[in-house]
């Protein structure tokens, strides 16, 4: 495999495969050192080699059926329940009418899921009283029954036509089914791929109750990052029993090795950033590997911002994104801000035209969204105005009266005042956190200025008095722009009524309610985020080959990748291994570019004759401050925004959300149906309930 056609050096040809060999290993055996002629066997010989060879043959045969036997017994196959069929006792013409009718109310369910069609049609109340009008489930029913489906005909064909076909209690039982049934397809994939990391998505409303989205991210057997969607938790207000149920949840109900675990990340609402905090603290108690890191779907200002323990945040972020939905909402609306823009920047309108286009995007979650916030204050709140004191009938009621209360949030000085002070906190982290969504190299680069981040924070914690000054002035120069009087929150006013003692001005109120513990707050939980372990993963970034070319491939791997050692298949040749890897693309030919990410890595030809390099590749990706790299993989949040978005909070069901959600994953009929009868043995159950009285006499006999 070597070139020396070269007349400067001796290079490694395009095609070459560097590979570990022990070029010593002959000096320890004396029998190599001096080669005879193979002699002639006898027949003697040659039948005991013959036997030998039939004897590995049987135990090699022996072996592969052993394995075999304990893949039938860990996946059930179609193969698998076909010969447990024959084997069985044949089923009787009523079991197989049972399950034909099982089947067809399992297609409708599905169906139903996947349409996003709520199983309740009309309201009870909206119905005058003593009509009977079928919900969507039990018309689908109808339908298919008219449309010529025997097996349901012969079910219900003597059934009261106001009567249920379905109990509300077994839909619901069935609906458990097809969830895990569904959910059981994801997760077959992800313990294939071993390792695996656990994303959560802010807290949802699901039909009057709160709920935690649960995605998880694995490399898939074609080297594929994915993150799908796997089901919703029941949010817990204690964060210690929500600790308890979530490990519970993943591990019991779902079957997830959390030993396998190597990433957790939680993308919050404001005010539920503890609570999901002491859920990541109890997992890595448990499972230290299972690094807490921020996830890629969230910039750093936004996540930092939605963590800080400060009433006044909240509210001041529950603001902010209302008045982004209102104009979302409205496209005259947002024309309506476009012109205010077009007149207040006249003279700059390079500024304008850029806030116009960012207007028009979700900017609500960009890593200087309080700096156009701040440089879209005046444009808003004029807006606004004009909207809610329009005595036209352009607008409707409702834009007119969230125009009003929206224009009052915005003109409050605790709001203007907190904006400013984040805006200005946040800067210092800006380019950090938009490095860590950038590319691969981007990500190793941004761990190592993570002092730097920290060495600033700190300064301003340690000068807190000169900056917030700066600060607070610059909040009551926009506040005086907006005509907004300079004042103390009236809470802080009215509980301050009988404290005749009290001096406490405006500057000073902020500073500590505000500016002091919102640095303290960003300046840990930036240490926490990135812990040690956090960043000793994201330095084996460094094996991607393009960062290798930027560090000039003087890089030692080794040392960072001891935390991944157990997930190695052949730790022992890590450094060798590493060594031939740096060759490898150091005297790469000269048409050969450097893969620059993580994802081009994996789909390298020859990518599975480095193990070791391949195993932490894979493990690398998964963790959730990684970014997908393939847009195509990352349809599961993508699908749970759109689920959310497009049902309304009562018409919300956990379990038709993930068959929504999850779409395109194949199910087995067959298996949901096996599962309910083992499930609910009393498969006559709908005929004991619902049937004539004539035909009671049959349902006991049945």
């Amino acid at each position: 495999m070597i070139c020396r056609s070269s007349p400067y050096r001796t290079v490694l040809r395009d095609n070459a495969v560097p590979t570990i060999f022990d070029l010593t290993s002959h000096l320890n055996n004396p029998h190599s050192r001096h080669r005879k002629r193979i002699k002639e066997l006898s027949e003697d010989e040659i039948r005991t080699l013959k036997q030998q060879k039939i004897d590995e043959a049987f135990e090699r045969e022996q072996a592969t059926q052993e394995l075999n036997e304990s893949n039938a017994q860990n996946t059930v196959s179609e193969e698998g329940r076909e010969e447990q069929e024959e084997e069985a006792v044949p089923l009787t013409l009523e079991e197989r009418e049972n399950k034909d009718y099982l089947k067809s109310l399992f297609e409708i369910l599905i169906l139903m899921g996947k349409q996003n069609i709520p199983l309740d049609g009309h309201n009870v109340d909206e119905l005058p009283e003593g009509i009977f009008t079928s919900d969507n489930f039990q018309a689908l029913l109808e339908y298919r029954i008219n449309a010529g489906d025997e097996v349901l005909r012969k079910r219900f064909e003597m059934t009261a036509v106001n009567l249920e076909y379905c109990s509300k209690t077994q839909q619901k039982q069935m609906l458990e089914i097809c969830e895990s049934c569904v959910r059981e397809e994801t997760l077959r994939e992800v313990r294939d791929s071993h390792f695996f990391s656990i994303v959560t998505d802010e807290v949802v409303d699901i039909a009057g109750e709160e709920h935690l989205p649960v995605l998880v991210r694995f490399v898939d057997e074609s080297h594929n990052l994915r993150e799908e969607f796997i089901g919703f938790l029941p949010y817990e207000a204690d964060p210690e029993i929500l600790a308890v149920k979530f490990h519970t949840t993943i591990t019991e109900k779902w079957g997830l090795n959390m030993e396998y675990c190597r990433g957790q990340a939680y993308i919050v609402s404001s005010g539920f950033a503890s609570k999901m905090k002491v859920v990541a603290t109890r997992l890595l108690e448990k499972y230290p590997q299972a690094v807490y890191t921020l996830c890629s779907s969230c910039a750093l200002n936004v996540w930092l911002a939605k963590s800080i323990p400060v009433v006044g945040v909240s509210i001041a972020l529950g603001t902010i994104e209302e008045v982004c939905c209102l104009f979302n909402q409205s496209p005259q609306l947002l024309v309506e801000l476009d012109n205010t823009i077009s007149v207040l920047f006249q003279n700059n309108e390079e500024k304008g035209n850029e806030l116009k286009e960012i207007c028009r995007s979700q900017w609500t979650g960009r890593h200087d969204a309080f700096e156009v916030l701040v440089d879209l204050m005046q444009a808003l709140v004029l807006c606004l105005d004009g909207v809610s004191s329009d005595s036209s009938v352009r607008w409707s009621n409702f834009i007119a009266g969230r125009a009003f209360v929206l224009s009052s949030a915005l003109t409050d000085f605790d709001f203007i005042v907190t904006i400013v002070i984040l805006k200005n906190i946040l800067s210092f982290t800006r380019a950090f956190g938009k490095n860590l969504q950038g590319q691969t190299s981007d990500v190793f680069f941004a761990a190592s200025s993570l002092t730097a981040v920290l060495h600033s924070l700190n300064e301003v914690m340690e000068n807190i008095e000169v900056y917030h000054e700066f600060w607070f002035e610059e909040a009551t120069n926009l506040a005086t722009k907006l005509d907004v009087q300079i004042k103390l929150p009236g809470k802080f006013r009215r509980a301050q009524q009988g404290n005749l003692d009290s001096e406490v001005t405006s500057e000073n109120y902020y500073k500590e309610i505000l500016s002091v513990p919102a640095v303290e707050h960003i300046i840990q939980e930036l240490k926490d985020i990135f812990s040690e372990q956090h960043l000793k993963a994201l330095k084996c970034l460094s094996l991607v080959p393009s960062v290798m070319g930027q560090l000039k491939f003087n890089t030692s791997e080794e040392h960072h990748a001891d935390m991944y050692k157990n997930d190695l298949p052949n730790p022992d040749t890590l450094s060798a291994e590493l060594h031939c890897w740096r060759i490898k693309w150091k005297h790469r030919g000269k048409d050969i570019e450097l893969p620059a990410t993580i994802y081009e890595a994996l789909h390298l030809p020859d990518i599975k004759f480095f193990p070791n390099v391949y195993a932490l590749l894979k493990v690398l990706c998964i963790l959730p401050v990684m970014k997908v790299e393939n847009e195509k993989y990352e349809v599961g949040r993508k699908r749970l925004k759109a689920y959310l978005k497009n049902t309304l909070t009562e018409q919300r069901s956990s379990n038709l959300a993930l068959l929504n959600i999850n779409f395109d994953i194949k199910h087995d009929l067959d298996l949901m149906v096996d599962t309910y009868i083992k499930l609910y043995p009393d498969k006559v159950e709908f005929q004991e309930d619902f049937l004539p009285s004539n035909n009671s006499e049959v349902t006991e006999d049945a």
